[in-house]
C-alpha cells in the first residue's frame, strides 16, 4: 500500500499512477485533493481522461479514507492539510505538481500559493472561491461528522437524488457508487469513512471571524488557472464566480449545468475546462 508518515508520525495513504505502472505524460505531474469529508475515490470518474497523458497522485487526507485517524482532532486544519502535502511531494522526489483541487482541496491549493508557490505548476478549482456561501456552509455543517439517516446503500441511494441539492438526471447508478466509496455498511447501519472529530475542528474553526481569503486567490497571479463550477452550486455564488474572473481574465471557466457541489468531473463541460487547463501545465 503507498504510504508515508507525516512530520507528526501519522501514516497517510496516497495512489500514484506512476507506481501503478502508467506513464510520467509529457506536463508535470498531477496532484488531486479531495473535498473536507471526501478522499481520493472522489476523482475516480475523471481519472481516465487524465491518466493517460499525465502522472496522477491521490491524497486521502489525515483522518479521512485509507490514512491514519489523527489522535488530535486539531490538526485536522487547512495549514497542517498543507504541509501534509508538501511532505508527500517531497517524499516522492517532486519539485513541482498542478494541483486539481476540490472544494476543500481548492483551499489547500490557495494556502500553498501563499506558502510554497514554487512548488505549483497551476491550480485548477473545482467549485470553490475565496467566499463561501453561508446556505452551502449551513448545508455541510448539518451532516458533518454524523452517520447518515440511511441505514443501508439501497436506502441510501434511494434519498440520494433528494438530498444532494442542485444535481438533475443524475442515473442511479451513479449514485449508488457515490454511497459505497463513501459510507461503510455494518450491521448498524451505514458509517462515515472519516474521523468524526472532523465536525469538532471545522466547528472551531468556523467559531472565528471568517479570516478574507482573497489574498490566498490573488497569490496564484502567474499561474495557469482553472475554475469548474457547480451551476447550482450552493457554496460558490455566482457573484464570487464573477469577481474571479474579473481578477483573472485569464481563467478557464466552466459552469456545469445540472450540478451542485461538486461536479464529478466527468462532465463533458468539466473535461473540456481540464483539457485546456493541463494543456498550460
Amino acid at each position: 500500500m503507498p504510504e508515508f508518515r507525516s512530520s507528526d508520525n501519522l501514516r497517510l495513504w496516497y495512489e500514484d499512477t506512476l507506481e501503478q505502472g502508467g506513464g510520467e505524460g509529457d506536463g508535470p505531474p498531477i496532484l488531486c485533493l479531495s473535498g473536507l469529508t471526501r478522499n481520493s475515490t472522489d476523482f475516480d470518474y475523471v481519472l481516465p481522461y487524465l491518466a493517460g497523458e499525465n502522472r496522477v497522485i491521490r491524497l486521502d487526507y489525515r483522518g479521512r479514507g485509507k490514512s491514519q485517524r489523527a489522535p488530535d482532532w486539531k490538526t485536522y486544519t487547512i495549514p497542517t492539510e498543507a504541509r501534509d502535502v508538501l511532505e508527500l511531494l517531497a517524499h516522492l522526489g517532486l519539485e513541482q505538481v498542478g494541483v486539481l483541487g476540490t472544494s476543500r482541496g481548492g483551499l489547500i491549493a490557495m494556502s500553498l500559493a501563499l506558502m510554497a508557490k514554487s512548488k505549483l505548476a497551476g491550480v485548477c478549482l473545482v467549485d470553490i472561491g475565496p467566499e463561501l456561501a453561508p446556505d452551502g456552509l449551513e448545508a455541510i455543517a448539518s451532516y458533518l461528522g454524523k452517520p447518515p439517516a440511511a441505514s443501508t446503500y439501497d436506502e441510501a441511494v434511494a434519498m440520494r437524488a433528494t438530498l444532494m441539492a442542485g444535481f438533475e438526471r443524475v442515473p442511479e447508478s451513479r449514485w449508488r457508487e457515490e454511497v459505497e466509496k463513501h459510507y461503510r455498511e455494518t450491521p448498524d447501519g451505514l458509517a462515515i469513512n472519516y474521523d468524526a472529530k472532523l465536525r469538532d475542528a471545522v466547528l472551531e474553526a468556523g467559531a472565528q471571524p471568517m479570516p478574507d481569503l482573497w489574498p490566498l486567490f490573488d497569490a496564484m497571479q502567474g499561474l495557469p488557472l482553472a475554475l469548474i463550477r457547480g451551476a447550482n452550486s450552493d457554496l460558490l455564488s455566482p457573484e464570487t464566480a464573477v469577481e474571479m474572473r474579473r481578477r483573472r481574465p485569464d481563467m478557464i471557466f466552466a459552469d456545469v449545468p445540472g450540478r451542485g457541489h461538486v461536479p464529478f468531473l466527468d462532465e463533458p463541460e468539466a473535461l473540456e475546462a481540464l483539457n485546456e487547463w493541463t494543456m498550460l501545465l
